[in-house]
């Protein structure tokens, strides 16, 4: 792992550690160049975890090149959930997301669409809450964003269904609430096919962490956009075909 990855990494892990404290931005000797370098930074992050508890990956438009990142197992948790709000920027977005079944290591055949369905245990509806390490990620270069892992903070799922095979989610309807009054909805996952999504971080984004492993988590992008909402709020996210997640900021 290069210095500059591991220094930037270090800015990262310590606005992780203090939510008060934000970067404006990685100095510009050590912001990442490409996604490789993102990637790396990323990993630096990672080493710290006790343990990597899922993935987020989304893409732009449903043939737009996905992107990952790595979800510390400390704040990927059932829902209902709870969580201090105070110091955090409190963006939400409604998801869906995938319990893997079994492992699936890297190997140098990669894993066909058949083999990433039968791994995909369950369907879930989830709500991620995001907190970037910047004071204003919105302001920062996009490869910055990826290395802090797209703003991740935490991942709340909701219960499992496992024969979600027969639901068409390109009609299905994500209901975003926000204190019981219906904040947003949208029909279909704005980056298409999510087992696309999910054999792309299998075959490509999660081999560097030894591939997607059994019980991990990943969701699959925002259905509803990003949304900044109070502290003290409740949100629910609600799927006819999967049913709700919900959190609260206390």
């Amino acid at each position: 792992m290069s210095d500059k990855a591991r220094q930037a990494g270090e800015l990262l892990l310590a606005a992780h550690a203090n939510p008060a404290a934000k970067l404006a931005s990685l100095p510009e000797a050590l912001r990442p160049a490409n996604r490789g370098e993102a990637y790396a930074i990323q990993q630096i992050v990672a080493e710290s975890f006790t343990g990597i508890g899922g993935w987020k990956v989304g893409a732009a438009n449903p043939s737009a090149d996905p992107q990952c990142g790595a979800l510390p197992s400390v704040n990927v948790v059932s829902s209902p959930a709870s969580f201090d709000g105070s110091n955090r920027q409190r963006w939400i977005e409604t998801e869906v997301s995938f319990t893997i079944g079994h492992d699936l290591p890297p190997r140098a055949e990669p894993y066909t669409s058949e083999e990433i369905i039968a791994a995909m245990a369950t369907a879930h509806p989830t709500i991620e809450l995001l907190d970037p390490r910047y004071v204003d990620s919105d302001a920062v270069d996009p490869f910055s964003v990826l290395a802090d892992s797209q703003s991740h903070f935490a991942l709340i799922v909701g219960p499992g269904r496992a024969d979600w095979h027969g639901i068409d989610f390109d009609a299905e309807v994500a209901e975003q609430y926000v204190n019981g009054v219906l904040h947003t909805k949208h029909m279909g996952n704005p980056g298409g096919d999510m087992v696309r999504l999910v054999q792309w971080t299998a075959n490509v984004g999660a081999v560097w962490a030894g591939g997607l492993k059994k019980g991990q988590v990943v969701t699959c992008g925002s259905w509803t956009g990003k949304s900044t909402v109070a502290d003290k709020t409740a949100i629910r996210a609600f799927y006819p075909s999967l049913g709700e997640a919900s959190v609260k900021y206390l």
